[in-house]
């Protein structure tokens, strides 16, 4: 790298939301300046970044403007303009993850592909080019319709149980998978750097809101037996690997009844599985995705003691001005840290913060982040 990647490095951040506030927070203790572009005007980092550029993300001229007089680029969403990072790429901008991997990840068909051009076990799965396709597909109901492109936080995901469920599926380009009776949902974090150094955060289990498919609780360490462990964090190395990634990537698994590990999902950022580790780990992710980046060793990524992870939920029926419920009494808990994302405006399952829970006794964490969920609100 030509500029230090403390002092005098320009990097810039491709969304301003919550995953570009915490990286902030981290990149203060590198020294380094940041530069976001988002879309929305009251975007929660907009007042605690170098620059500040408001404009859409999967627009070509404006992505490329922004990355023009830059060292260094990452994202915190996926959904940007990948021919512009291709060209500044191109330009001599340091792009990481690279172009040809948000590329990939971008498309959940090529996500799938790639996993089993290279071995990685997924559930079986059917690429569909439109609803009709269904009416005649391989697969055996029931089964999920995902959207290729644009599904996040439970969106472009819908359950197809039987052929009445036909008639209300997505109609662009979209796969299907089979439905799997899993166990738990596990997730693993993975950095790699440029000098190809590799590590990995401890597996974490995860809970998810039924009503909108994202995560609201998670548990670290894992206690599932060290073989499965183990398991998936070789699964997540060999991913790094394959995609010879810098940066951090997230892998979400399911674990199956009879003790299978199935790849779902990949993201190619600090994720939401890891917003545990600033209390809970020597290394948060966030670090680590610096470090990643920067090229520097990884940190050590092991845990400090048990961590669970409330997401804070915008409450269903409530959308305008953001007003916090119960604050006073969670932070009355012993072990509780808030975070809060700054976004100005709550809407039903907005992710509007989190809450991370520390203790000893692995019960008695779960019990306080139990009650915690209970007892804090965002309402209008």
């Amino acid at each position: 790298m030509a500029k230090d990647f403390y002092g005098e490095l320009q990097l810039g951040i491709l969304g301003g939301g919550q995953l570009g506030r915490m990286l902030i927070q981290e990149a203060i203790n590198f020294n380094v300046n940041i530069h976001i572009l988002d879309p929305d005007k009251n975007a929660p980092c907009r007042n605690l970044c170098t620059r500040f550029v408001n404009g859409p993300l999967n627009d070509f001229d404006t992505v490329y403007a922004f990355g023009k007089g830059l060292d260094m680029l990452t994202i915190e969403i996926e959904k940007v303009n990948v021919d512009a990072l291709e060209k500044l790429e191109e330009e001599g901008v340091l792009v990481y993850p690279q172009s040809r991997i948000i590329r990939l990840i971008q498309d959940k068909g090529l996500q799938k592909q790639f996993f089993k051009q290279n071995d990685i076990p997924t559930a079986p799965f059917q690429l569909i080019s439109s609803t009709d396709s269904l009416v005649n597909a391989s697969l055996p109901l029931p089964y999920i319709q995902k959207l290729r492109r644009d599904g996040y936080d439970g969106k472009g995901v819908k359950k197809i149980i039987s052929e009445e469920d036909l008639s209300t599926a997505f109609e662009a380009p979209s796969l299907i998978e089979q439905w799997i009776d899993f166990e738990k949902e596990l997730a693993v974090i993975v950095s790699r750097n440029d000098d190809g150094e590799v590590a990995t955060f401890p597996c974490v289990e995860m809970e998810f809101n039924p009503e909108a498919n994202l995560v609201e609780f998670l548990i670290s360490p894992s206690t599932l037996p060290f073989e499965i462990q183990q398991r998936a964090e070789l699964l997540a190395k060999k991913i790094a690997e394959d995609l010879q990634i810098i940066g951090l990537l997230a892998v979400e698994l399911f674990l199956t009844k009879d003790g299978q590990l199935l790849v779902n999902e990949l993201a190619p950022r600090p994720h939401n599985s890891g917003h545990q580790s600033i209390e809970g780990n020597f290394t948060s992710q966030f670090a680590q995705h610096l470090r990643a980046i920067f090229n520097l060793p990884p940190g050590k990524t092991d845990t400090r003691t048990n961590a669970v992870m409330v997401n804070l939920l915008g409450e269903a029926g409530h959308d305008g001005l953001a007003h916090y419920e119960g604050i006073e009494d969670v932070l009355a808990m012993e072990g509780v840290y808030l975070h809060l994302y700054g976004k100005k405006y709550t809407k039903p399952f907005r992710k509007m913060g989190h809450v991370c829970v520390i203790n000893e006794d692995r019960e008695q964490a779960i019990d306080t982040a139990r009650k915690v969920q209970q007892t804090i609100r965002v309402i209008t």
